[in-house]
């Protein structure tokens, strides 16, 4: 399936194998800038422990959907519905998704200044539901161990990246969603980060991912969906996208 006029067949037919897995959906997903129009339609399903590449060009919406997913407010969501294991994210503020389990890893990484590693660790674990417990985070990422006293901000930016990840893992997180989780980072930290996103998947963790390295993010996913101005052009398995040269010279450019 790779065009918009079959997308729909592809959710009827993950519905039914999907069963009682269902785990995560977004519904005909509008969301604005103003008045710029920004998500046009989306629609995802997300199977439990499943990890899905949203991919697309620049400019395409793909950090706007998982904005919109996590209910941050900008983009404004306008219309449509996001469920995660039966509970509806679209009639919650954003703290009230990250209570319910969304955990997003922003694309500037949002490492709080002035604090140390061990206390980034600390402050998001504040508030319950709680996740893994800090000691394990330091077991997951070695490095984070090493610097603990370390004030975060002044790690490199691969260490920040590290510190973003498990601080939304430091949460009770059902969803983890990764903003270009390896822009800007150096091929052996790359390397690092994808370690520890399948470990994060061995643990039964749904993630989506958003990567301009569509390659590497393909060779983690399950599945991957692409989005070309706001709307889901193809939605289907990460090995097809991989295998099929013309699709990712049509929307991918790879």
């Amino acid at each position: 399936m790779t065009d918009k006029a079959t997308q729909t067949a592809a959710w009827d037919d993950s519905a039914q194998v999907q069963g009682t897995n269902e785990f995560f959906e977004a519904k005909d997903l509008h969301a604005y800038y103003g008045e710029s129009y920004i998500v046009q339609g989306v629609s995802l399903k997300v199977r439990r422990g499943e990890v899905l590449a949203l991919l697309g060009r620049n400019g395409a919406g793909k950090t706007s959907t998982l904005r919109t997913i996590a209910q941050i407010g900008s983009p404004e969501l306008k219309r449509g519905e996001v469920w995660l294991d039966g509970v509806p994210l679209h009639k919650m503020e954003s703290h009230e998704a990250a209570v319910a389990g969304v955990g997003l890893v922003p694309e500037d990484r949002r490492i709080i200044p002035g604090l140390t590693v061990h206390e980034n660790l600390e402050l998001a674990q504040i508030v319950e539901p709680k996740g893994w417990p800090i000691e394990l985070l330091y077991e997951r990422f070695p490095r984070l161990a090493e610097r603990r006293k370390q004030e975060a901000t002044t790690m490199s930016g691969g260490e920040q990246q590290m510190l973003a990840v498990a601080r939304a893992m430091a949460r009770d997180v059902k969803l983890l969603l990764l903003d270009e989780p390896y822009e800007g980072l150096a091929p052996v930290i790359v390397q690092e980060i994808e370690r520890i996103v399948r470990e994060i998947k061995e643990a039964g963790i749904t993630t989506i991912i958003v990567e301009q390295n569509a390659v590497a993010a393909l060779k983690l996913a399950d599945r991957a969906a692409i989005l070309d101005t706001g709307e889901i052009v193809y939605d289907g398995s990460a090995q097809e996208v991989l295998d099929n040269v013309e699709l990712r010279e049509k929307y991918l450019a790879i």
